[in-house]
Formats: C-alpha cells, structure tokens, sequence
C-alpha cells in the first residue's frame, strides 16, 4: 500500500480528532464570557468542564459496547453525528441547564470515537506503520490546543462564545464529510469480545493504574479549568492575549506528548514517576508565580510540557496490565481522563466558592496530583510482589 493511498484517510481522521479536542478544552478560556451571559457564577461555569469530561466517562464504554458489532466506518459516522448535534446545541442554548445537557451530549462520541479510529489507523497501513498512523490521528488533539483552542478563544471574545460552537459545528461536519469521503469501510474488521475485555475490571493493576490516570492527570483540570480567571486577575494578563498565553500552552502540550512517549519506551514507570513529582512541584510552584506575568506565562509553558507528557506513559501502563483485554482498557482509560477532568474541576470550583483564592486552586491541583503519585508507587510496589505478565494477543 502506498503512502498517498492512507494518507488522506489518516488527516480525515485527524480533522475530526481536532474538532473533538476543540470543543473538549475550548471553554477553559470562555468562562469569563459564558458565566457573564448566562449569569452564572465561574465555578459554576467550570461545572461544564465536569459535565463534559462526565460525559465522556459514561460515554466510552456504553458506546464502545453499543456499537461494537457496527462496521467501523459506519460507527465513526454514526458517533459525529452525535458530535455534531451535541455542538449544534450548545450555540443554540438559550440556558445554563440546556448548554450543560448539550456538553454531555457531545461528549457521548469522545471516547469510543478515539478508540475506534485509532483502530481503524492502526488497519489502514502495514504493520510497520501502525503506532505512527494512530500518531498521527491523535496529532489532530494535541493541535486543538496549539491552534482550536486559542482560535476559539478569540473568536469567543469578538463574536460571542456562541460563535465558536457553530464553529466547531462547522469542524464536526467538515470531518464528517471527511470520513464519509477517504476512510475506506473495513468489513472485515473483527469486533471486539466484550465479555473478554470486560474482565480487564477484575485485575487489580489494571484498576490501580486507571486510578493513576484519574489522580495523576485530575490535578491538571483542577487548575486548568480556572485558566483564565486565573491569567487575567491574579497574572495581570488582558483577555484579548488569554488566547495567546493559550498558544503557549499548546506548544508546551505538542512538546510533552512527544518526549512522555519517548521517556515511555525508554523507562515507564520511574518515568512516569518523574513526570509526576515535577507536575505536582509546577502546580505548587504555581500558587506563587501566578502574581507575576512574566513568571506566570513561563509556568505555564512548562506546565504544560509536564502536564502532556503524563499521557502517553498513563495509557501504556494501562495497555501493559490490562492482558488480553487492551480495546476496553484503553477506552476505559480515555474514561479515567476524563473523570479525572471532571473531578477536578469540580474541585478547583469547590475551592473557589470557599473563598480560599485562587492560589489555593493550583495548591489543590498540586495535592490531586501528589496522589495520583502514591498510586504509581503503590502500582510499582505491588509488581514487585506479583510480576504483571503480557499474555500473547490474537
């Protein structure tokens, strides 16, 4: 197969990766502007950030197992539409209960999509090319931060935020359109045994590092979720450059997936490990930069390289432990992220509303994360008493 024949396949799915990622971290830098419309407070305006992640954790399994006899193509279709409508929704919704109804509605499609493309990816090339397909699909999520996010954001803020949902609409049938187009059928592709996968919830490692997920990557939403209240009261920095600090951001992301996934194949676990106590030691540090703008936009930066470079060590350790069972756990762990989303948020809005300032938010983040920390230590403790084995996979 030559490369032209799967390469326009691979950025269909990309584009649609990118949507999903825009409209799942998007509304970090319009809560300003969706609280002061909808005349809700900001942790309330963070609870859609819950709402969403929420959505995602009881999405991924119940739509994994509803559409794992659905032909591939046709499920990938069938779960942007579902995008589509959610996104359609949230433009269009004239109150704070009906816009958090649509962010659960469109979230219903973010986990089983990413896991159903990435094995449509990892079919479309020779075996050779299979972790660089599924790489390339999920380049189209590290770039919603780099360029949908801080895009969204300034559109949001000229236009109204209403405007960046129809936008992202517009990206939803774009990629649709896209899928429909260039992404071959694959009959032939086997479904998953579901009752197999579902064994992964009786292995206790395998259960411990979804918590690692949960804790160790909850922290960064607890504080992130609050971004932009955050940059423009405590950091000094005006809406309008919000969307760039944003950008810098992204780029921090782009730079830590790379080197997790490398720092991953080199050494997992002390890795991972690593990654961790440097993530909790930003987030505190944090609490204290965040008075300075200058200080405040370099943590940033490098936050966010700490904060991406958990994810590909948290989903390989995942796959690692989860035996002959990896399309559930790795829906499953795309589950815990997003839980851990949820949790967060909702925690950095628990602190807010306790009036113990903004500070205190990253200092919390800084705590989730510690504890995500002690569950790695406590994984790795447990293997060295019972070795995890890697049965052989069909």
């Amino acid at each position: 197969m030559s490369p032209s024949s799967f390469r326009l396949p691979l950025l269909a799915l990309a584009v649609a990766a990118f949507a999903i990622g825009t409209t799942e971290f998007v509304i970090m830098g319009l809560l300003p502007e969706v609280a002061a419309d909808l005349r809700v407070s900001i942790p309330s305006a963070g609870m859609l950030v819950s709402g969403y992640a929420l959505g995602v954790a009881v999405g991924a399994p119940l739509l994994a197992a509803l559409t794992a006899r659905i032909e591939r193509k046709r499920a990938l279709l069938l779960l942007l539409g579902l995008f589509i409508v959610g996104n359609l929704l949230c433009a269009i919704a004239p109150t704070y209960g009906v816009l958090m109804v649509a962010r659960v509605v469109a979230a219903f499609c973010h986990g089983s999509f990413f896991g159903i493309g990435a094995v449509v990816a990892a079919h479309l090339v020779p075996p050779g090319q299979r972790a660089r397909a599924i790489a390339l699909m999920f380049t189209g999520l590290t770039l919603a931060n780099v360029l949908g996010v801080p895009f969204g954001t300034f559109l949001g803020q000229w236009a109204g935020w209403r405007a960046t949902f129809w936008a992202v609409t517009g990206l939803g049938v774009l990629a649709g359109l896209a899928v429909m187009r260039f992404v071959p059928a694959l009959p032939n592709l086997r479904a998953p045994d579901m009752r197999r996968e579902l064994r992964v919830l009786r292995e206790p490692q395998a259960l411990i590092a979804l918590g690692m997920t949960v804790l160790g990557f909850g922290g960064v939403f607890t504080v992130f979720t609050y971004i932009a209240p955050i940059l423009q009261t405590q950091s000094h920095v005006s809406p309008q450059w919000t969307g760039a600090v944003l950008v810098l951001f992204g780029v921090g992301t782009t730079l830590g997936n790379l080197l997790g996934g490398r720092l991953a194949d080199w050494r997992l676990m002390p890795s991972l490990m690593g990654i961790l106590v440097a993530l909790a030691a930003l987030m505190a540090l944090f609490a204290w930069t965040m008075h300075d703008t200058a200080a405040a936009i370099a943590t940033v930066f490098v936050w966010g390289i700490a904060s991406f470079a958990t994810v590909a060590p948290l989903q390989s350790r995942v796959v690692h432990v989860a035996g002959d069972a990896p399309n559930l756990a790795s829906t499953l762990n795309i589950a815990a992220f997003n839980l851990g989303n949820a949790g967060g948020a909702w925690l950095g809005g628990v602190v807010i509303a306790a009036g113990l300032g903004l500070p205190a938010v990253s200092l919390a983040g800084a705590a989730v994360t510690v504890a995500g920390l002690l569950a790695t230590v406590a994984s790795v403790a447990l293997e060295r008493r019972s070795p995890v084995s890697l049965p052989s996979h069909a």
